[in-house]
C-alpha cells in the first residue's frame, strides 16, 4: 500500500470537483513528487474509469481518487421549491431553465466497484466517511484509504471504521467543507487546533485549508502533517480545467474576500464572496445535492455570459497567493522550504 509519508514533495492536490481538477492536473502533480488527485463527485462511474485510465497514461507516479459520501436527504420539497421561485427571474434574465432539483446517491456504488477493479494508489472521502466494508475491501485490494475530517468526533468515527490516514480540514478551505453532519454549520476552529487533535488519534494526516505559500507548508510540515493539501494554489495552473470566468475572478481586484455560502448547492463551501452570495445566502436551503442541480444552468449560462456574479468561485483564504503556470512548477514552489 502506497505511504504518503513517502512523498518526495509533501504536497497533496486538493480533489476539486465540478470542472477544476483533470487528469492532466493529477498526472503533473505526481510527477513532480507530490500526489495528485482525481475529483471522483459529480460524474459518472464510466468517466472516472476514463480519467483514472488516462491519468496513469500521463505519469508513472502516484494517483489519488476522491469521492463524495452520500448523505441523508435533507431536502424539504416546499422550502427547495420556494428557493426556485426565488431564482426564476435570475435564470430568465440569462434565457436559461433551471434544472430539476433531484436527490442521487453520486453513482457512489458503482464508483466504488471502479475503485475496486482499477486500484488507484490512494482513495479519499468527504461528507462522511465510507463503512467499514467498503475501507476492509479498499484496503484488501491494497488501496490506502484517508477521510476528509472537520472535527475530533469525525475523527473518531473514521478511526473506528479502519481508514489509513486523515485530512484535517480547515476552515480556511476552498470549495465544500467535509463536514460529515450535513445540516450541521461548519467548525470554526483553526486548521491548527484540528492538526493538533487529529495527530493525537493518527501518525498519518495531510494539512488543508488555507496553505497557499512554501511558508504554510513548511509551517504545517512542521507541526506534524506529512503534507499539505493544497486546491486554490493550482486553480490558475495550466493543468487545471478552472473556467475562464473564475480564473478572471480570482485575479480581479473587485473579489476581495472569501465566504462560506450554501447558496449554490445547498451544502456550505467556501469561495469568492459575490453578489449572488449576498443576495441568496439567508434564503438558500440545506438541500444537497438537489439546489447543485437546480442552479447547475443558470451557473453554466452566467459562465458563458462572462458574468461573474452568478456562479460559483470555489477558493480558500489563500486566494490571493493563487498564480499562473505549470502546475509542476507550482509543486516545486510550495515545496521549496522542505527538504527530505
Amino acid at each position: 500500500m502506497f505511504d504518503l509519508r513517502e512523498l518526495d514533495a509533501p504536497i497533496v492536490g486538493a480533489p476539486m470537483a465540478g470542472g477544476p481538477s483533470t487528469p492532466a492536473l493529477a498526472a503533473a502533480v505526481s510527477g513532480a513528487g507530490g500526489l495528485g488527485f482525481l475529483a471522483g463527485a459529480l460524474l459518472g462511474a464510466d468517466k472516472l474509469a476514463a480519467d483514472i485510465a488516462t491519468a496513469r497514461n500521463l505519469t508513472s507516479g502516484p494517483i489519488g481518487v476522491n469521492l463524495f459520501v452520500p448523505q441523508f436527504d435533507t431536502g424539504r420539497p416546499e422550502e427547495i421549491a420556494g428557493y426556485a421561485e426565488e431564482l426564476a427571474e435570475l435564470a430568465s434574465q440569462f434565457a436559461v431553465e433551471l434544472g430539476e432539483p433531484r436527490y442521487t446517491d453520486d453513482d457512489y456504488p458503482a464508483k466504488i466497484d471502479v475503485l475496486l477493479d482499477l486500484r488507484p494508489d490512494v482513495v479519499s472521502f468527504t461528507f462522511g466517511c465510507a463503512s467499514a466494508d467498503d475501507i476492509g475491501r479498499l484496503r484488501a485490494a491494497g488501496i490506502t484509504t484517508v477521510a476528509t475530517v472537520t472535527t475530533v468526533d469525525e475523527t473518531e468515527m473514521a478511526k473506528a471504521r479502519g481508514v489509513d490516514a486523515f485530512v484535517a480540514q480547515g476552515p480556511g478551505a476552498g470549495g465544500h467543507r467535509g463536514t460529515f453532519d450535513p445540516l450541521a454549520e461548519p467548525a470554526t476552529d483553526s486548521l491548527e487546533v484540528l492538526l493538533a487533535a487529529v495527530l493525537e488519534r493518527s501518525d498519518v494526516v495531510i494539512a488543508a485549508g488555507g496553505i497557499g505559500t512554501p511558508e504554510d507548508v513548511e509551517r504545517v510540515v512542521g507541526l506534524g502533517a506529512v503534507a499539505a493539501q493544497v486546491g486554490t494554489a493550482l486553480l490558475l495552473s495550466d493543468e487545471a480545467g478552472t473556467n475562464p470566468v473564475s480564473r478572471a475572478a480570482l485575479q480581479d481586484k473587485q473579489f476581495t474576500e472569501t465566504a462560506v455560502t450554501k447558496s449554490f448547492s445547498g451544502r456550505y463551501a467556501r469561495g469568492l464572496k459575490n453578489r449572488f452570495m449576498e443576495n441568496h445566502e439567508k434564503t438558500a436551503p440545506l438541500a444537497y445535492p438537489q439546489i447543485h442541480y437546480l442552479t447547475g444552468p443558470l451557473r453554466r449560462a452566467a459562465v458563458k455570459a462572462g458574468d461573474p456574479h452568478a456562479t460559483n468561485h470555489w477558493a480558500g483564504t489563500a486566494f490571493g497567493e493563487a498564480r499562473p503556470g505549470a502546475a509542476a512548477a507550482i509543486v516545486e514552489a510550495l515545496s521549496s522550504r522542505i527538504r527530505r
